[in-house]
């Protein structure tokens, strides 16, 4: 890869972050905060939160078995992939390659960021060559973007194709593991100590069950993590959401457990889908949903609103057409689902 100077925009490169009361006195002992212009009253929710998370960086580095300082927690994945853009790409300069289907946030923040956006479409099977990918770059690319399992098709793109992306490239190479937990495969995010420029996110909102505290992590080297809290906003994880958080990875059985009835009900509700008559195909998925083509996506999905039930219509994106994409909910709610289809 190219160095990081090379590729940090300069004015992030040479930025004096903004430091934070919290991180002045940090290495030491203190229980007198007189620094940061709180109200002492009404604790513990009357002080800033850790700015860098230490602690549950700590819980996670154990969980996840990441060393804490390559690990970034930020406000959902969401604030890791606007990150990314603001500390590499110049507006309106570089621009990034995505494979295509993919999570829409990443086009999303590149048209937030006046950043060219290269999608470069799977093949039939929803897989792509790595050459294919290298193809679309040119000396102003940036980042590559590969979420694998992929939203919203829910394969894994190949693991050589992926390797051979990362060796190629002269950039920082984004993979998206959010669903990897549901997937029988080694995580990219192991391997970091062999990829200086692998970024690797994951989240709490998927097999950990806690959507609604927006913890999202990003894992890469410690100077590229470096970078991310030279840019991040100074308190941008708050004390609720670290507090959940390490409840919520104290409960490791739980999670087990979870992903195991999903994987359970992620194969009957794929089977018994194939039979319905609106079927026309179910693709195969590592991750919590799965997508399916069926006779006609929008007066279905229109026919289970009017159910009150909600599944995604995937049908205006490229290569989904007459696609929904169907969430694995619990048994009673699957049921619910395949009832009411059978009935259409």
């Amino acid at each position: 890869m190219k160095s990081l100077q090379e590729l940090t925009r300069p004015n992030i490169w040479s930025l004096a972050p903004y430091s934070s009361a919290r991180d002045e006195y940090s290495g030491h002992d203190a229980h007198v905060f007189l620094d940061a212009n709180e109200n002492p009253y009404g604790g513990p929710l009357n002080r800033y939160p850790d700015p860098l998370q230490r602690e549950l960086k700590e819980r996670i580095s154990k969980v996840k078995g990441v060393p804490a300082n390559s690990i970034f927690l930020g406000n959902g994945s969401d604030e890791a992939i606007d990150l990314l853009y603001r500390c590499f790409c110049r507006p309106g300069i570089d621009n990034v390659v995505a494979i295509e289907p993919t999570y829409g946030m990443y086009k999303v923040s590149a048209d937030i960021n006046d950043v060219a956006y290269r999608p470069v479409k799977l093949d039939e099977h929803f897989l792509i060559k790595a050459d294919k990918l290298l193809q679309a770059c040119d000396k102003r690319t940036k980042l590559i973007w590969i979420c694998s399992p992929n939203n919203p098709t829910g394969n894994s793109i190949e693991r050589e194709e992926v390797l051979k992306v990362i060796n190629g490239f002269e950039g920082i190479v984004v993979v998206d593991e959010a669903y990897s937990d549901f997937a029988n495969r080694r995580p990219l995010r192991l391997e970091l100590a062999k990829y200086p420029n692998l970024v690797v996110l994951n989240t709490l909102s998927k097999a950990w069950a806690s959507a609604a505290i927006r913890l999202g992590m990003a894992f890469a080297s410690p100077e590229i993590i470096a970078l991310f809290n030279k840019v991040k906003y100074p308190y941008n994880v708050n004390f609720l959401t670290q507090q959940q958080a390490m409840k919520t990875l104290e409960d490791m059985q739980s999670v087990e457990r979870w992903v195991r009835l999903i994987l359970e009900e992620r194969s009957r509700m794929m089977e018994a889908f194939r039979q319905l008559p609106v079927c026309v195909q179910v693709y195969p998925t590592d991750a919590n949903f799965f997508l399916a083509q069926v006779t006609d996506a929008q007066a279905i999905y229109d026919y289970l609103v009017r159910k009150g039930i909600i599944v995604r219509n995937r049908t205006r994106v490229q290569l989904c057409h007459n696609c929904l994409r169907i969430t694995i909910g619990t048994r009673t709610e699957n049921s619910e689902l395949l009832g009411a289809l059978r009935q259409y």
